[in-house]
């Protein structure tokens, strides 16, 4: 029984020690040369325009939550498109009131102007 589990376990264990490994050999022997022009912040070659504990703006989790929003639609809809043969018409009924709040959310956000991106 254990022999058959014998390369998972193998595989757990690189899995841990590389990473281990390579972490402590970068801090014991990477260069430390640290500069003020080194220590900024990075973002895509641009230069941040305010420091990281400012606000953010709440548009930016009104993206997120409906990003949130259709990915879970998304979980959803694969199980349905697969088992629709064996649900019948209640699962369609189901989904299409499903989608039918989805729609109406859509539509409420749309409207609020949540999709503006200014």
């Amino acid at each position: 029984m254990t022999s058959s589990y014998a390369p998972v376990f193998i595989a757990l264990a690189l899995a841990v020690m590389i990473p281990v490994v390579f972490l402590f050999l970068s801090t014991r022997f990477g260069p430390r040369k640290p500069s003020p022009e080194k220590m900024t912040p990075y973002e895509s070659g641009i230069l941040p325009s305010r420091l990281p504990r400012d606000r953010v703006p709440v548009k930016f989790y009104l993206v997120a939550v409906l990003f949130l929003l259709f990915d879970v639609e998304a979980v959803f809809l694969f199980p349905w498109a697969v088992s629709r043969e064996q649900i019948g018409t209640a699962g369609d009924v189901g989904m299409g009131i499903f989608f039918l709040l989805l729609v109406l959310g859509l539509a409420y956000e749309w409207r609020k102007g949540a999709m503006d991106w200014e």
